[in-house]
């Protein structure tokens, strides 16, 4: 079971459903069950919020599965927080914390519209934490049906673009230097790597 709070109400979640439904797994055998913990929370979504809360449910769900005697994976519940650098307060906080914790990190520099970008063309540039930056360059966002909700992730916006996202976010995160701290990357995703190694999905 994979657990996940997700810093957007909207974009992310439908993101989610969306590639957890049609997603072809690479072992079909090791589905994962992706369980998205804040879907109906309103407001604490910025990262230092969304660690603690992330935090406090891992600890929880330890001790649960201890009570339980549980063994193996079960035992160990993987604990995720996908949130943006959007120019947000004491995101290196965040990250420190969420390490020392034991929760998991999805990181997009400057938010999770630099990978749905990605979907379509490479993403070069800097957008010092501007998120709108990225987001103006989709190519949904104006002139279409699809930009009455732009934060909305529809499945033609996706779907059958999984390798050249891959492929994009790859390209733009090798110009940053292993030196660089994740959050100061500018531009930056880790999303696909999320997708591939942690929901086991190969293509969608």
């Amino acid at each position: 079971m994979v657990f996940v709070f997700t810093e957007g109400e909207v974009t992310e979640p439908s993101y989610l459903d969306i590639i957890t439904e049609v997603g072809v797994l690479k072992n079909p055998a090791a589905k994962v069950e992706l369980r998205i913990a804040n879907r109906k929370k309103k407001g604490d979504r910025k990262p230092i919020d969304l660690v603690e809360m992330a935090a406090d449910f891992l600890r929880e769900k330890t001790r649960e599965a201890k009570r339980a005697k549980l063994k193996g994976a079960a035992a160990q519940p993987q604990v995720w927080c996908l949130f943006d650098h959007d120019n947000h307060p004491r995101v290196p906080e965040a990250m420190k914390l969420a390490k020392e914790a034991g929760v998991h990190v999805a990181f997009s520099h400057p938010c999770f519209e630099v990978w749905r970008l990605a979907h379509y063309k490479a993403v070069t540039g800097l957008f010092d934490g501007v998120c709108d930056l990225a987001a103006d360059r989709l190519p949904f966002q104006r002139g279409s049906e699809d930009a009455a909700n732009p934060k909305l992730v529809l499945p033609g916006q996706v779907l059958g673009r999984f390798a050249q996202a891959r492929d994009n976010a790859r390209r733009m995160n090798d110009q940053h230097g292993d030196h660089v701290p994740k959050f100061d990357r500018d531009p930056y995703t880790d999303m696909h790597t999320f997708v591939e190694d942690v929901l086991g999905i190969a293509s969608y």
